[in-house]
């Protein structure tokens, strides 16, 4: 069994990911780290797994853990990975993988120095409906691939529970936070790089982007459009569109839960299409199991750290392109 210590007490710990770790085959909760130790002991006590610490650096001087998560604020993302790697232990972090494409790049080097397992943690991939969707695409069933869009959107309260989004020394923002996932999509289904972006945000007063389009455009003829937004109602979708078909999700595309998830499948001239529908599964704990089977042996891992360094050379790239009104070159990133 792989041996987890999680750092912090983040909702999306807390909800998502460390019940994944319990229910995961081939992993254990190890410990809980937080700067408040009440909170890592009222969840050990949860869950009656683990052991509780007071600092993430003496978590990390625990010879019994082998891999870490690091859902942390985004600022904290590089040193607190980089850290964890020196001390040998693999490492889970939360997306956006970095503060910019620099970090990430310090990041993927310690990664390789230390010869540790480091990956980003886009839980949407290892769900069955998006392996599904990857799988039509890749054998050509909507033909060549034009157009994907992708949207994730909802209301944020600016209250001190969501400061971190409205920091920009904080890595806020609704591009970094969840503009980050259109992204992914998009290089993911068409697996190519985009070659340009341009995008459009309108900024809050701390200067973050709280609602934002981004365009961009691959070697292959295909555009993708993403949404992120903190100002509209809740979207969280994506369509894939070719040649001779398109594939179209509800609003619970990147976290479906646990209930069965459907997509529509429509031919070339379809008004409707019909809806296809996909067992549930925990995504996360998916995840947790295949960084665990990498980490073991009995698999590689789906996405290097190559690709986090590239996707967040992308996310600069767009915040460039909203900032000074320009299309901005990527040039080769393979």
């Amino acid at each position: 069994m792989v041996r987890w210590g999680v750092f912090g007490t983040a909702q999306i710990a807390k909800v998502c990911v460390i019940p994944a770790i319990i229910k995961s085959k081939n992993g254990v909760l190890q410990a809980i780290a937080s700067r408040d130790l009440a909170k890592a002991q009222a969840l050990v006590a949860k869950h009656r797994q683990g052991i509780a610490y007071e600092s993430y650096a003496a978590l990390l001087e625990d010879p019994e853990i082998d891999a870490v998560y690091i859902p942390l604020p985004n600022q904290l993302h590089k040193e607190w990975t980089i850290r964890a790697l020196e001390a040998g232990k693999h490492v889970l972090v939360e997306k956006p993988f970095a503060m910019n494409a620099s970090e990430a790049e310090a990041m993927a080097e310690a990664a390789t120095r230390h010869n540790r397992l480091l990956m980003e943690a886009f839980m949407y991939r290892f769900h069955p409906r998006s392996q599904r969707i990857k799988q039509h695409v890749e054998q050509g069933a909507l033909g060549q691939i034009s157009l994907i869009r992708s949207a994730f959107t909802f209301p944020v309260k600016r209250d001190s529970s969501n400061k971190r989004l409205f920091l920009q020394e904080m890595g806020g923002g609704s591009l970094w936070d969840v503009g980050c996932y259109g992204v992914s999509v998009a290089r993911w289904l068409l697996g190519e790089e985009p070659t340009t972006v341009s995008a459009q945000a309108v900024y809050s007063e701390s200067g973050v982007d709280i609602n934002f389009i981004g365009t961009l455009r691959f070697a292959s003829g295909a555009l993708a459009v993403v949404e992120s937004s903190f100002t509209a109602a809740l979207q969280q979708t994506f369509s894939v569109i070719g040649e001779s078909g398109a594939i179209e999700l509800p609003h619970d595309a990147f976290i479906p839960w646990e209930k069965d998830a459907t997509f529509t499948l429509r031919g070339a001239n379809d008004e409707h299409g019909h809806l296809v529908t996909v067992p549930g599964a925990d995504e996360y704990q998916l995840m947790i199991e295949h960084f665990a089977a990498a980490l073991q042996g009995y698999a590689q891992l789906a996405y290097s750290p190559v690709g986090s360094v590239n996707q967040m050379r992308i996310l600069d790239a767009l915040a460039r392109a909203a900032r000074l009104g320009e299309v901005v070159q990527l040039g080769d990133m393979h």
